[in-house]
């Protein structure tokens, strides 16, 4: 079985990459061959046992090559051009992909339209915020030792991105997953103050938080968010009258439970020191 991993050296493509080694190795006598795509396979440093192809998904004309023979799919998500892929993996004979794409109002809805409208079996994986979205305050812990935000009390369930991996390369390997969709959250309902104190626990100090306005917020994070910046504020908003429940879908479809946040601040506090 060939699987390609999109956006192999992506924040969720690469870690796609380790699980689906590990399950080669431990569970199916070396019957899975992963290749992984690309933009630049010099540097990409991918682990032995990988086949690495030069390719993006945003250059179209790059993957009939990094398709063939391919008998399933990790798709990362690029709504731009995943109908042009799908087709091509469709004529490539890729017979399952795992998306990861989210509902309508999200980002990625786009993604998920193309998978349907592609008649190619298909598992949808559909994430809550992720942890490593915490790293926005990292400037500020370092420089000031203090967190300026809005919507302290404002909670969600927010997921590692080795979690989503872990289900990507499960549902790439298993069956009985074509046709789903997946929410997938963290463990725990916890709020960006609770965030906060998480990484002030791992670093050994506390972070005071300093509340902003709702505009203040909008006018911090635009420079690096742009016209996403409203968006994502009124969001926090939302969820802080109405928090996020978490899923219980990462132990469910892996057998092992969910990284909390407070483990994961652990596991990066060099990002915030």
């Amino acid at each position: 079985m060939r699987i390609l991993v999109t956006g192999a050296t992506g924040n969720v493509g690469r870690l796609v990459v380790d699980h689906l080694l590990a399950a080669g190795t431990a569970e199916t006598a070396g019957t899975i061959e992963v290749r992984a795509l690309t933009t630049n396979p010099a540097k990409a440093a991918l682990p032995d046992g990988v086949e690495v192809v030069q390719g993006y998904l945003g250059r179209t004309e790059t993957m009939p090559a990094a398709l063939d023979g391919v008998d399933r799919m990790y798709l990362a998500p690029l709504p731009g051009t995943a109908r042009e892929v799908l087709a091509l993996a469709g004529k490539a004979g890729v017979d399952r992909v795992v998306a990861l794409s989210g509902g309508q109002g999200s980002w990625w809805y786009g993604v998920q339209e193309a998978v349907n409208e592609s008649g190619i079996d298909a598992t949808h994986l559909e994430p809550g915020e992720f942890m490593l979205n915490s790293t926005m305050w990292a400037e500020q812990i370092r420089t000031t030792g203090v967190v300026r935000d809005a919507y302290p009390g404002s909670a969600n369930a927010p997921i590692d991105l080795d979690d989503i991996a872990a289900v990507a390369a499960t549902v790439l390997l298993e069956d009985g997953h074509l046709g789903r969709s997946y929410e997938l959250t963290g463990p725990e309902t916890i709020s960006r103050a609770e965030m906060v104190r998480c990484i002030g626990a791992a670093l050994g100090r506390e972070i005071p938080f300093e509340e902003l306005t709702h505009e203040q917020a909008v006018e911090l994070l635009t420079p690096s968010m742009g016209e996403y910046a409203r968006w994502y504020v009124d969001g926090m908003a939302e969820l802080a009258a109405h928090p996020q429940q978490p899923t219980a879908t990462v132990r469910e479809l892996t057998g092992r439970p969910a990284t909390t946040f407070a483990a994961w601040a652990v596991q990066h506090a060099g990002e915030f020191r």
